[in-house]
């Protein structure tokens, strides 16, 4: 794999997923079975939401565990990368808050004087 131009691409690679923020968000407070994270987001399909968590895990992100009860119990919980990651996600949706208008595609104001006709 080649390396990514500029570090800050290897730590947003780690996010680039429409849930995976919203799955670490959820699990920055406690450890979480499958079912709690699907109560949690129930807007995401169970492949989809398998597939993030997966790829989570295999970027060290979460530590998947699995218990051999009868049935077989699976928790997610965050590794330390993880956790390390929670600052940098409470300053994004910080971020957004603040800048909701120009994230909402109002677009930045122009420093610029309006042009004038005549």
């Amino acid at each position: 794999m080649p390396s990514l131009p500029c570090p800050a691409y290897q730590v947003l690679r780690l996010l680039t997923g429409k849930w995976k923020p919203a799955i670490l968000f959820h699990l920055r407070e406690q450890t979480r079975r499958f079912g709690d994270l699907r109560r949690c987001l129930p807007e995401v399909s169970q492949k989809v939401l398998t597939a993030q968590l997966k790829e989570l895990e295999s970027d060290g992100v979460i530590i998947r565990t699995l218990y051999p009860d009868v049935p077989p119990r699976v928790e997610y919980c965050l590794s330390p990368l993880g956790v390390a990651l929670i600052p940098l996600l409470q300053q994004m949706h910080d971020f957004a808050l603040n800048h909701v208008d120009l994230l909402a595609g109002q677009g930045p104001v122009s420093s610029e004087p309006a042009a004038t006709s005549g």
